[in-house]
């Protein structure tokens, strides 16, 4: 926490309040002297200068006393005593006069002029400037400008996340035109591959993933969004417009598709489909998830800290996060969730050529109904010279054997009924006591009542009549479901009129499997005491008027209506015209079926109160709160709607201090391994104070100054000769900067996780490149899923999936991929914005045994054997001809792999057996495995896995 002021600056310039004082007031103070009122040990405040400055003399006193019984931090708590580095900054600060100042991060950036440098002939642009006053002020000197083939490959994996080809490298190499670096970074910002390397970053912040995250961990569909992602980094939209729509996009006037799908950023948390959790209770922990995951994201704030308590380190009250909380605490998406797909809101995001085709089918159907209408008088003039029969009644979709519905099927249940008594069973499909799995319909307290059952107590689906049917009375009843999951798509009739109803249950959302029979007259654990006549059983939900027909008493009367005309003798051009229309409507639907989905948010139309839940509990509401942003930042103004648009118009106006510092710096982190403030996730108290505040606050200005243009931002950044520094390190250099934080050489750390994993395939020539879709399902080790889930388990894909790029990776929470994590992957359980890196020895395991590392291994041996040997092999995977020591390993290692497998042929086949690719079969197996071997010691290698 004090990195900038004790190691640096602290000892030799005045004391700076942020820089030196605060942290040590933050970590050592605040719990009993800080914002949070209910922690606070006495009336007096070190957060506020107003409290603290009256009592300067007094802090310093308590600080150095050698009383334990007075000494502060108190040791009665267990806390221990200041260093004396820190009591000796306390005691300057307070010579100095005590000044206090606001955070840094709440004062609004500036964009100060680059400083003036002894070595002008270096900066590129005003990034050097600031770097290299600062190492000048040091006394350090700057590494030189890194090697071609180094730059290459840096800015490759930096911009696309892939390596560049010999080719690409060479021709680099050779281009010695005064713009080639520009060229080059050009040329990579406008591909393709650029887009799916910045978005995977925003995929972990947004903690996307295909799954729910709890309990079983059913999936959903959320990848339409992910192409968005990307679509927006390739065409490269402004980020504040790119905030916007993410945070509000359904909320714009006229809100497309594309900004409803773009919304699915705060619906990508985890849900709970466990039996048994409290609804309310899990509804706000994802209002809690949005709140926290938007304050990470966009502010490098902890207010998630106050949502039990006031912040006990940053000006942030609990009051405050339930006033934000209250910006996404108005959307209808529930806390238990359905387990087998998409939970409403959610929208149809269909792609370019499935638009066009339901256009185009959409047209045809508008043409077919105002045809089927132009053919309505010659129906009417047919249907008055008609001879109706007997009897008629509605025959289409009606149940003649033993019926079976599942949860999503529609259906209708009718019957004539005389009730003695006000409570029985009229018909059922289903176990046979009142709790049971199934569908029933009763009469319960003399209402007519729904079941479709799945668990009675949180999985079912109940509705009944407002009001009671009379007994001893024949009527008709009528219930249509129309297998929507929700009481909305239930409607009842009583003698053909359609009844108010009450719902009591609205959550059928499992499936159910029944064996059970029909039962009439029973079923529930009920018995039918009175008459039950003409039960019918249909597998659609009639219409109001199909229930009116069915009602009627009068068997001719019902005969002689138009619906009967139009079922037994409709006239042939109308029929098939009628016939046509209803293809169509079929094939639109089929259509339909195939059009990815996406959860989005959406606004109550009246807005549901938000309160402040002491302790954080659901269920201990207490002060009733509106939407605003905490008073510690740029005030809402009043111009903007209290909803979550006006909060993403708050979020990127540039008043606000923090939007932009936070999210040039996590660009900085993307490459240089680490942010400017190296706390990205925490920007406030117990952050880091940032070593180049002048630097990331020009950067922040320059980005809005551009338009919030990311490509320009990132531009600036690789264009610097900070950027283009070997990353080479002198003792002296790692005994001064250990970190690098003071930039005096290039960057150099593992590559992320998909970054290993997609070099592999590119270099191996397995890469299937092609942008977007749904997720895939890559190699995985055998029984992970099963022991949490049983089944059949994990299904890897075959062909092209097991190739595309690790963006596109199947993505379930409760097992995430676990090459992924074995290289530092976050579980996207939860937002995370801080790139971690660890070196295990799983992770040497995982390179050298992992099916896909076998698999690229062999593709590689084959590159090598047919063209360049061990050359084209270091070419390839490292960016460089190799050095003398080392072709000379590899050669050895060649030769070894070459006795081991002569001795033993049958090693050789086994080792080139893993993978669905062919082998090339024109290769000896014995040869090629042993160059497989070389392979995989090239993938295998530290550099090949470094960012240089």
């Amino acid at each position: 926490m004090l990195w900038g002021g004790s190691l640096f600056a602290a000892a030799v310039s005045p004391v700076e309040f942020n820089r030196d004082v605060r942290p040590i007031l933050s970590d050592r103070c605040y719990t009993c002297h800080g914002p949070d009122r209910a922690s606070r040990k006495s009336p007096l405040r070190l957060d506020q200068e107003q409290s603290a400055h009256p009592a300067l003399g007094r802090i310093l006193e308590r600080i150095t006393s050698t009383d334990l019984s007075r000494r502060m931090p108190p040791a009665y708590m267990g806390r221990e005593r200041l260093s004396n580095a820190e009591i000796d900054v306390l005691r300057r600060w307070i010579e100095q006069g005590g000044k206090y100042e606001p955070h840094w991060s709440l004062i609004p950036p500036k964009k100060t002029a680059p400083p003036e440098v002894r070595e002008k002939a270096w900066p590129r642009n005003a990034i050097d400037s600031f770097v290299l006053a600062r190492l000048e002020q040091e006394g350090i000197a700057h590494a030189p400008e890194a090697d071609r083939a180094t730059l290459i490959r840096r800015l490759s994996f930096d911009l696309t996340g892939l390596p560049p080809t010999p080719a690409e490298t060479e021709a680099f190499t050779a281009d010695r035109s005064p713009d080639a670096y520009e060229k080059l970074v050009d040329r990579l910002l406008a591909s393709p591959r650029y887009a799916e390397r910045m978005a995977i970053r925003w995929l972990e912040a947004a903690r996307y993933a295909d799954t729910n995250g709890y309990s079983n961990d059913g999936p959903r569909d959320m990848w339409r969004w992910r192409d968005w992602v990307i679509d927006a980094f390739r065409t490269n939209m402004p980020f504040d417009r790119f905030t916007v729509e993410q945070i509000a996009g359904d909320l714009l006037p006229n809100a497309t598709v594309s900004q409803r799908v773009a919304t699915a950023f705060n619906r990508n948390h985890r849900t709970s489909a466990e039996g048994g959790i409290v609804d309310e209770e899990f509804r706000l922990g994802y209002v809690g998830d949005r709140v926290e995951t938007t304050s990470t994201v966009w502010l490098g704030t902890t207010i998630g800290c106050a949502r039990c308590h006031d912040h006990k380190y940053d000006p942030y009250t609990q009051k405050e996060y339930y006033q934000l909380s209250a910006f996404f605490n108005n959307t209808p998406d529930r806390g238990f969730v359905y387990n087998f797909g998409n939970e409403p809101p959610y929208i149809y995001a269909p792609l370019p050529g499935q638009q066009a085709k339901l256009d185009a089918l959409e047209a045809k159907v508008a043409a077919a109904r105002q045809k089927v209408a132009s053919l309505e008088p010659a129906v009417d003039r047919a249907y008055a010279a008609w001879t109706p029969p007997a009897d008629w009644n509605v025959r289409d979709g009606l149940v003649t054997g033993q019926p079976r519905f599942d949860y999503k099927d529609p259906f209708t249940f009718a019957a004539r009924i005389t009730p003695k008594s006000p409570k029985g069973a009229i018909l059922s499909i289903g176990e046979d006591y009142f709790e049971g799995k199934g569908h029933y319909l009763f009469l319960i307290d003399g209402k007519l009542r729904l079941h479709v059952t799945f668990r009675y107590s949180d999985l079912s689906l109940r509705v009944e009549t407002a009001d009671a049917l009379p007994l001893a009375k024949t009527q008709h009843v009528l219930v249509t479901y129309d297998g929507g999951m929700r009481a909305k798509g239930v409607h009842m009739y009583v003698d053909g009129r359609e009844m108010p109803l009450k719902v009591l249950f609205d959550y059928g959302i499992w499936p159910i499997e029944n064996k059970e029979p029909l039962r009439i007259g029973a079923g529930g654990g009920l018995r039918w005491d009175g008459k039950i006549e003409d039960v019918r059983i249909y597998d659609r939900a009639l219409s109001a008027r199909e229930a009116a027909l069915v009602a009627m008493t009068d068997a001719a009367a019902r005969a002689r209506t138009r619906e009967a005309f139009l079922d037994l003798a409709p006239p042939p051009e109308y029929a098939a015209a009628r016939a046509e229309l209803q293809g169509l409507e079929s094939r639109r639907a089929q259509l339909l079926a195939t059009i990815p989905t996406v959860m989005v948010m959406e606004e109550l139309p009246q807005r549901r109160d938000t309160f402040v839940l002491k302790r954080g509990a659901y269920d201990a509401p207490g002060e009733k709160v509106e939407p605003r942003t905490p008073a510690v930042l740029p005030p809402f103004q009043p111009n903007w709607p209290a909803n979550r648009l006006g909060l993403a118009r708050w979020l990127v106006d540039r008043g606000n201090p923090l939007t932009a510092r936070v999210t040039v710096n996590r660009f900085w982190q993307m490459l240089w391994g680490v942010g400017l403030v190296k706390t990205v996730e925490d920007f406030g108290s117990q952050g880091e104070w940032p070593l180049h505040q002048e630097l990331l606050d020009w950067l922040a200005v320059d980005f809005m100054d551009s338009g919030w243009d990311v490509k320009h931002i990132m531009k600036t950044m690789v264009m610097s000769a900070a950027y283009r520094q070997a990353s080479k390190v002198t003792p002296q250099l790692l005994e001064k900067d250990p970190e690098n934080r003071l930039l005096a050489r290039g960057a150099r750390f593992r590559l992320p996780a998909e970054m290993i994993r997609d070099q592999a395939l590119a270099v191996s020539g397995l890469l299937v490149e092609r942008v977007g879709g749904p997720s895939v399902k890559p190699y995985q080790p055998p029984g992970l899923w099963q022991e949490l889930f049983g089944g059949k388990g994990y299904v890897a894909d075959t062909g092209e999936g097991l190739y595309r790029r690790s963006l596109y990776t199947y993505w379930r929470r409760t097992v995430a991929p676990p090459a992924m994590m074995s290289f530092d992957s976050p579980s996207r359980e939860v937002c995370v914005v801080r790139e971690e890196r660890t070196n295990t020895p799983l992770q040497a395991l995982n390179l050298m045994d992992d099916t896909i590392y076998l698999e690229a291994s062999r593709k590689l041996a084959e590159r090598m054997v047919k063209g360049g040997g061990i050359d084209a092999g270091t070419r390839l995977v490292l960016g460089r001809e190799p050095r003398a020591m080392e072709r000379a390993v590899l050669e050895g290692a060649l030769e070894k792999f070459r006795a081991r497998y002569q001795a033993h042929p049958e090693d050789a086949v086994k080792y080139l057996s893993h993978g669905d690719s062919p082998r090339d079969r024109s290769i000896e197996p014995v040869e090629l495995a042993s160059w497989t071997g070389v392979a995989s010691l090239l993938l295998n290698m530290d550099e090949a896995v470094t960012r240089q």
